[in-house]
């Protein structure tokens, strides 16, 4: 081939590689994959707390910025004692991604059903928990060292007044806070943490700090750490926050940014792909 033929040649293959690589008119570009949606199992109801609405606010909230779609089992019984119907069935986390556990059940206290709940997260399911799911499933042990605290991450067995929270983040390398800022919620629910530090296994998110009167009128402020990260079993990761007793809480906009980053970093797509709306807030919607 002369020396002409061959630069000809040459040119026209980097203006066929150009039109690939950038697109020119009349060229089809690859379809973009679409990013599956996230499947996450919201198990919810029991004592205390509107658990109706509140299962609205959550999914919806988090539906609104992250691609995850949910199915949900609320339990209407508003005792400690009752277990939610899901965790009947050997198999009760099959097909999902996460659950987010916002059940209020201290006294189901059965180590068989306790262990049922964490058999798939033993394995390496992930998690969130949300305020009440911190005083779950009181087996023997209680009110230290528990099989349910080893899951959250934290020993917590009350709280104190309803009084604002200053939530402050001090974990200021966390994928999860990026962007975020502190705020005050409206009257909440402030956890303590009995033993005064998390789990080995866990790492601190945020601190709230609480300032109420008491009964005889002395001023009194309380801290605790109220959102971090767990490993469970060596291998599962799990976010927590004690804070959404009330619904004004658990509809708050930085409420809903903190849980939705919580539950992206434990199924590791915390991500520009993940953090957009999803089509459909339920996985059985038409």
């Amino acid at each position: 081939m002369h020396a002409a033929s061959r630069r000809f040649a040459l040119i026209a293959f980097a203006i066929l590689t150009a039109a690939v690589v950038v697109g020119v008119p009349g060229t089809a570009a690859a379809p973009a994959e679409e990013v599956k949606p996230i499947r996450a199992l919201l198990v919810i109801g029991g004592c205390c707390h509107d658990y109706k609405k509140q299962q609205d606010l959550l999914m919806k909230g988090i539906s609104a910025r992250a691609n995850v779609q949910w199915a949900v089992s609320y339990n209407p019984d508003t005792t400690t004692k009752h277990l939610n119907p899901i965790y009947e069935k050997e198999d009760w986390a099959k097909g999902f991604d996460v659950i987010l556990h916002d059940e209020c059940s201290s006294d189901v206290k059965d180590p068989k059903i306790v262990e049922r709940i964490l058999k798939p997260h033993r394995e390496g399911l992930p998690a969130v928990l949300v305020h009440c799911g911190m005083h779950c499933y009181r087996t023997e042990g209680f009110p230290k060292t528990t099989p349910w605290f080893e899951f959250t991450g934290l020993a917590s067995t009350g709280h104190g007044p309803q009084a604002p929270i200053e939530i402050r983040y001090i974990d200021k390398e966390s994928t999860i806070t990026k962007g975020l800022e502190g705020w005050k919620t409206v009257n909440e629910e402030l956890y303590n943490n009995i033993t005064g530090k998390l789990l080995e296994t866990a790492q601190p998110v945020a601190k709230g700090k609480q300032t109420f009167k008491t009964k005889d009128g002395t001023e009194k402020v309380e801290e605790a750490v109220v959102a971090w990260t767990n490993t469970f079993n060596g291998k599962t990761k799990v976010f927590a926050t004690t804070l959404g007793h009330n619904n004004d809480t658990v509809g708050d906009a930085r409420y809903l940014d903190l849980v939705t980053r919580g539950l992206l970093w434990s199924v590791g797509k915390l991500d520009e792909a993940h953090l957009k709306p999803a089509k459909k807030v339920m996985i059985d919607e038409k």
